[in-house]
């Protein structure tokens, strides 16, 4: 029983990983299931836990791994199923009427309202999109929208666009899961219809959280406001995009994000200092387990935490890690373990099994369980303890900010592109000043804010801001602090992960065989080729690899799509840099690109479309942002089939062009269109109702 227990500690911790296989076999199938598949998927999670549970003692790890892995993609099929609504089909223009329920920024800095209620002319009720997202270009409204408001306006909507290349980043998945049905712009102004009627706690909290915002921002001038207000209320929508882009070239992204080091600050100054405070009364510490108390507290202080910082997704998950923790100090058990993490794992992908998808959840995760690792290590290795007491605390900041590096940079720069090489400079520069003075300075402001003295705290939150703030534009504009890497192949980063997994969770010699799949992973890594041509899914832009680097076709518009192709080949250029580039020859309303032996046309709007003829004579590939004529003699993709095929990859194959698209000409998945299988129909089915 002795050793039954022993495999069960050390076989827990694959339980998330085992789970998370599971709803990634769901969300990267290439169609979905039938009602058969899933019934048996669900048959096969209840024999998992049947086995788990009854079987003799050595079988039951293998029941157990039945149960997480079906389970895992049963959860996910279950979750596309339960948020599903409906998704604009076309392209609309037209009165837009609906009711504001979140308001935010752009990447390019405009003010974005979140639409719920949706009315639009000439589409039925049950086709309507549940929520859309309005991105406003014309002037700005004359009332200053708040939460509740119902509000119309003209403006163009169409579906969540699909990837920018094909195996790119789908925005259609992540809208599905965010309950967007249709995104879109106006350039006129956004009229008030009705001032809010009855709130939901829900939009009651997000309009004081917009009022707390607002009067950080009041308080704390410029940017060291707006990221005052961003990681107490979430709300990033006045932070310049320059300071973004230099806390991510200094690897400091992270302290904007309210994710574990937040809360980690927040709740670890409350139980630290109650603690303390309890100690300073021996009468009270010596019948109350004021350790206890303190844990209690710090958890009411993260629950509040969470609920006035918006309850992102990385939120959660640093809740209930957190949660984990301190109830582990309730219980007398260690605070933090494999153990916990594990089960904080396993929570959060049974509420968001989409999350394992996602970087933020992956580095998360990553970084936690890296520091667990290390600091259990830690305990066998006597020169550490042997450090001298005021070594230890800059110790202990070096080797975290060494290990969370380490174990989140190949996530970070598989799926962002870019390694900021100063970054542990700058996080040991910053964080310190994190934990002292801005995190315990907004707990301050906080808790003195009903007592009109909410100034102490938000000045020694100033102060910490612009230090960070310094040190982001300072790393980041040192020669070489950022470099960018080629995005990697699709199977890189399950490699690497499988690697550092066999490495972290094995409990035996044979952990170092992880280090085969990762050596692997880098090699593969290393030999990823780009697309040699690319043309977005509108077909107005084109971009052609060649020895400088991708050259396009145009020097704005498309942004988005410039921009990710540029991130994915590594180059860190603007956009008009690479317009710049040879390699495409530019006429009245069309581009021409020569791929070896073969020659690309680019018919651009009404001027490029009247040269069809001319240009099919002379190419063998012809794409448009119109609709073009048929022909034997080239081939032609137009917009009618950009809006099926989506974007395109050319390559040069033995055979000719080879073209690859973006999504299928048939939907498959019910973000990209097709209608999701319903497991509460198919369980009534069943059930005879």
């Amino acid at each position: 029983m002795t050793d039954f227990a022993e495999a069960r500690h050390a076989l827990f911790p694959w339980a998330p990983v085992v789970f998370g296989c599971g709803a990634l076999a769901y969300f990267l199938a290439d169609q979905e299931p039938s009602e058969q598949v899933l019934f048996a998927v669900w048959a096969l999670t209840g024999l998992g836990l049947v086995g788990g549970l009854c079987a003799p003692w050595a079988w039951r790890p293998l029941g157990w791994l039945l149960a997480f892995a079906a389970g895992g993609y049963a959860l996910a099929a279950f979750r596309t199923a339960d948020v599903a609504a409906p998704v604009l089909s076309f392209r609309y223009y037209g009165p837009i009427e609906g009711r504001v329920v979140a308001i935010d920024a752009s990447y390019a800095g405009a003010t974005r309202l979140t639409l719920d209620q949706v009315r639009l002319r000439g589409i039925a009720p049950e086709k309507r999109p549940e929520r859309v997202r309005l991105s406003l270009h014309g002037p700005p409204p004359e009332i200053a929208p708040t939460p509740g408001q119902i509000v119309m306006t003209t403006g163009h909507l169409s579906p969540p666009s699909s990837p920018t290349e094909p195996g790119g980043f789908d925005f259609r998945r992540h809208a599905w899961f965010k309950g967007l049905g249709a995104v879109g712009y106006t350039r006129v102004p956004v009229l008030l219809w009705s001032e809010p009627q009855a709130l939901t706690w829900r939009e009651r909290v997000y309009s004081l959280r917009l009022d707390l915002s607002q009067a950080i921002r009041d308080r704390i001038p410029g940017q060291p406001g707006a990221f005052a207000a961003a990681i107490i209320t979430g709300d990033r929508a006045a932070i310049d995009r320059a300071y973004v882009e230099d806390l991510r070239g200094s690897n400091l992204a992270h302290l904007l994000a309210i994710s574990g080091l937040h809360m980690g600050l927040l709740t670890g100054t409350v139980f630290l200092g109650l603690r303390s405070l309890f100690a300073l009364w021996p009468w009270l510490a010596l019948r109350v387990p004021v350790k206890k108390v303190a844990a209690v507290a710090a958890l009411i202080a993260a629950a509040v935490y969470l609920v006035i910082s918006g309850m992102s997704v990385a939120t959660e998950r640093a809740f209930i890690m957190v949660a984990m923790i301190l109830l582990g100090v309730c219980f007398d058990r260690r605070a933090l373990s494999l153990r916990s993490v594990a089960w904080a794992a396993l929570i959060v992908l049974a509420l968001r099994p989409e999350a394992v998808m996602g970087p933020g959840f992956q580095m998360s995760f990553a970084a936690t369980t890296a520091l667990v690792i290390t600091y259990a290590a830690l305990r066998d290795v006597k020169w550490w303890y042997a450090l001298p007491r005021w070594s230890k605390g800059p110790a202990s900041l070096l080797l975290s900010s060494f290990v969370a590096g380490a174990a989140t940079a190949p996530i970070a720069a598989a799926h962002f592109n870019i390694i900021a090489h100063y970054g542990l400079i700058a996080n040991l520069a910053s964080v310190p000043v994190m934990g002292t003075l801005v995190m315990p300075g907004a707990l301050v402001a906080l808790a003195g804010a009903p007592l009109g003295l909410e100034w102490i705290g938000l000045f020694a939150m100033e102060i910490g801001i612009r230090w960070i703030l310094w040190v982001a534009g300072t790393v980041s504009g040192l020669e070489g602090a950022v470099g960018h890497v080629v995005r990697p192949m699709p199977v890189v980063l399950p490699l690497v992960v499988a690697g550092a997994l066999i490495v972290a969770l094995t409990p035996f010699r044979a952990r170092w065989i992880g280090v085969a799949p990762c050596l692997v992973a880098l090699l593969l890594w290393t030999q990823t080729e780009r697309p040699v041509l690319l043309v977005s899914g509108s077909g107005g832009l084109l971009g052609v690899l060649t020895p400088e680097g991708r050259s396009l076709s145009k020097s704005r518009g498309d942004g988005f799509a410039a921009r990710s192709w540029l991130e994915n080949d590594g180059d860190g250029v603007a956009q008009y840099t690479a317009y710049a580039r040879e390699g495409i020859v530019h006429g009245k309303g069309r581009v021409d690109v020569t791929l070896g032996a073969y020659a690309v046309t680019q018919l651009r709007g009404k001027t490029g479309a009247a040269q069809f003829n001319e240009a099919c004579a002379a190419a063998d590939l012809i794409v448009g942002n119109v609709d073009l004529p048929r022909s034997t003699a080239c081939e032609v993709i137009d917009a009618r089939a950009f809006r099926r095929t989506g974007a395109l990859a050319v390559t040069v194959g033995e055979g000719g062009l080879e073209i690859t698209t973006a999504q299928e000409a048939d939907p498959a998945r019910p973000w990209q269109g097709a209608k999701p299988r319903s497991e509460p129909r198919l369980l009534a089915r069943l059930l005879g109702e």
